[in-house]
């Protein structure tokens, strides 16, 4: 067993990454610049925070291997989950997919909650680990080093004080998009990761809300942008029986902030029982807002060197864009890899943790951004074979309501548990390609087009 492990950020990329470590080190020390609440609250370090978040069904069955029966917490402290077609309303492309009968091979199970209430509980978990610090109120000022290999980092208090250097056998970068860690290599002599991105310029709002008896027939409603409308958004039940509404546009199309001009917005491309619950809503607070400039893929899976000791997963290697929830996703996933790599040792880790989870973050990254490209307003380069991509998925979406199976298969590989390329397989194609008789003719939404 190793003997000390740094991770830099308390997030729930870096608590995850503590509870895995802890199981190979002797002591894990969390660096976090903020100081962490007692109970589920908004914390300056997580500024997306009020929004809606959710476990896709592969998360969920990630964070349930990290810590046994945490699903179980969660549903009994008031966690919404899902595990029926008919809750869950959804609307992409201007196709409504929602479904009131019919069941898949296999029961998938999604969890959605405030991001307070799932990181409280994932942090009690954390803070029960004997082997686990918490250093609160603390910066990461730059890493330490010895030739090739980073040997731990010197931290310093936010409110003014001397700098501390941690020694640590690893170090684990888990500070989201804004991560130093390019800086970082470039001081000690390595390369930067080439960076890829699309400047989505997506802005979003959103209300926490109680909605009175009658509830809305679905747990979740999520409606896409479509042909001729860069906007959107979700609603979703949350814990303590409350509802978050976002609103969001990409391309500079922003929503009102505002509860009776952001609840007008919605009506523009909400389905008619989710406009209806929203007319007899009641806001709890005020509404938030959040912009988010650009996607960022960090790769750092393509470079040639990198110094032992060091990994970095989370936001601080790849941030998609929030309006598909994948990101605490693909981080519990890349937890579960952590573990796996950490397993055959600690030599060359950082690489062999890159290369373990670049699949992961490429098949979410592929379905985000051909999200967003497929809005006329975001630039970025379309390929003929990107284009092609585009008119197959939408057929593809088109046929999901009348194919049950065909909707299993994409509804597989947006919950990250298949990849993309599943969707192109010869079998899928032909329910996605071959004539389809006028009596299957899957409906579109009238609120989406």
């Amino acid at each position: 067993m190793e003997e000390h492990a740094v991770v830099l950020g308390a997030s729930f990329a870096g608590l995850l990454a503590a509870a895995v470590l802890s199981e190979f080190y002797r002591r894990v020390t969390v660096v976090e610049r903020d100081h962490l609440p007692a109970a589920a609250a908004h914390r300056r370090g997580v500024p997306q925070g009020r929004h809606l978040h959710a476990l896709l069904a592969s998360g969920s069955s990630a964070l349930e291997e990290l810590f046994p029966g945490i699903l179980d917490e969660l549903t009994a402290d008031g966690s919404a989950h899902l595990d029926e077609l008919s809750q869950f309303w959804q609307v992409l492309g201007g196709h409504d997919l929602h479904r009131s009968t019919g069941e898949f091979a296999e029961r998938l199970r999604t969890y959605q909650s405030t991001r307070p209430f799932l990181e409280d509980h994932v942090r009690r978990r954390v803070r029960r680990l004997a082997t686990v610090t918490m250093l609160e109120g603390h910066d990461a000022v730059y890493l330490l080093a010895d030739g090739p290999r980073v040997t731990g980092a010197r931290v310093a208090p936010r409110e003014g004080g001397r700098s501390v250097a941690l020694t640590a056998d690893l170090v684990v970068d888990a500070t989201g998009r804004g991560s130093r860690t390019p800086a970082f290599l470039a001081e000690l002599g390595f390369d930067r990761p080439v960076e890829e991105g699309t400047r989505v310029r997506l802005a979003y709002a959103s209300q926490l809300l109680r909605i009175p008896d009658p509830h809305p027939p679905a747990k979740m409603f999520l409606i896409g942008t479509a042909p001729g409308r860069p906007t959107g958004g979700a609603l979703g039940q949350c814990e303590d029986n409350t509802w978050l509404l976002t609103g969001a546009g990409m391309a500079g199309h922003e929503p009102p902030t505002e509860w009776p001009a952001l609840r007008e917005f919605s009506a523009g491309w909400a389905p008619a029982p989710m406009a209806e619950a929203l007319q007899r809503a009641e806001p709890i607070g005020e509404p938030a807002r959040y912009r988010y400039p650009t996607t960022q893929w960090r790769r750092y899976d393509k470079l040639r060197r990198f110094p032992e000791g060091l990994v970095v997963l989370g936001d601080a290697v790849c941030s998609f864009n929030p309006a598909y929830g994948q990101g605490m996703s693909v981080v519990a996933l890349e937890a579960q890899a952590l573990r796996r790599c950490l397993t055959d040792g600690p030599v060359r880790l950082g690489t062999r943790f890159f290369a373990a989870t670049a699949a992961t973050v490429d098949a979410a990254w592929q379905l985000a951004t051909a999200a967003d490209l497929a809005v006329p307003e975001v630039p970025g380069r379309r390929t003929p074979a990107m284009r092609f991509g585009a008119w197959y998925t939408n057929r593809l979406i088109a046929r999901c309501m009348s194919d049950i199976t065909l909707f299993e298969r994409f509804v597989r590989v947006t919950q990250l548990l298949e990849p993309p390329s599943t969707l192109f397989a010869p079998a899928v194609a032909r329910r996605v390609l071959l004539p389809q008789s006028s009596s299957e003719a899957p409906r579109r939404s009238a609120a989406a087009t």
